[in-house]
């Protein structure tokens, strides 16, 4: 990986923070975005912070095109940012959840996928790996904006591969179940945080996508559930 250009979005957050530091314990150059993110974030020579609004095409397009100038080509996206909001039946939840989920789990990625796909495909074997959720191919109760949302990421995920395969970029989407962040144990103190996914595993599988053992997977939707088929 030393060799290669890396995009972490959410590179702050509770996941994002151990996908950022696998990829620069690979020997990636990662830029790391968030709205708030910092270079003190991580102490790290191959670490550049490039704080961004990626919930516009505009701020989408400014960040990418700051990474192509700065460095002259990327060559992997993982898109670590998300968000939940559940526990009211479809006939129950009102317009605002639906499209608190849509903007938060569709419209950015959708948003980062148009800004960075023209300059991956230029690089013979861009990257694409996004989380998902497990609720997006096994939906719960209570959960049906959130799992909406996340289904709607698998079929762009989908389509990207299929749209890109002539030129080897590659698009994968990682479906875990409740993952063992600081965030998700607030929510659930009374939970049995050892069922929950570890962040570093999902990590380590990012990088692995992301790197030659993983360039003949494609379009694929990938469970990792931990001990729980729970929600994100």
């Amino acid at each position: 990986m030393k060799e290669k250009v890396v995009l972490v979005t959410g590179a702050n957050g509770g996941l994002g923070r151990f996908v950022t530091r696998a990829f620069l314990d690979a020997g990636a150059t990662v830029i790391g975005t968030s709205r708030k993110i910092q270079q003190s974030d991580f102490s790290c020579d191959n670490f550049i912070a490039m704080p961004s609004d990626i919930s516009s095409l505009a701020g989408a397009k400014a960040l990418v095109e700051a990474i192509v100038v700065r460095f002259g080509t990327l060559n992997v996206l993982a898109h670590t940012v998300g968000g939940f909001a559940g526990g009211l039946p479809i006939a129950d939840t009102d317009d605002g959840t639906l499209q608190q989920m849509l903007e938060v789990n569709v419209n950015s990625f959708f948003h980062i996928l148009r800004a960075s796909i023209l300059a991956m495909r230029k690089t013979g074997n861009g990257r694409v790996i996004a989380i998902g959720s497990r609720a997006a191919v096994e939906p719960g109760a209570g959960v049906g904006a959130y799992s909406a949302s996340k289904a709607a990421m698998v079929s762009l995920i989908k389509t990207v591969a299929a749209e890109n395969r002539d030129v080897g970029l590659t698009a994968n989407v990682i479906l875990p179940g409740t993952i063992d962040t600081p965030a998700n144990r607030q929510s659930s103190p009374d939970a049995d945080f050892s069922k929950w996914v570890r962040p570093a595993a999902i990590a380590s599988l990012i990088t692995w996508l992301a790197g030659d053992a993983g360039k003949e997977i494609n379009g694929a939707a990938i469970p990792i559930c931990g001990r729980l088929r729970n929600r994100q």
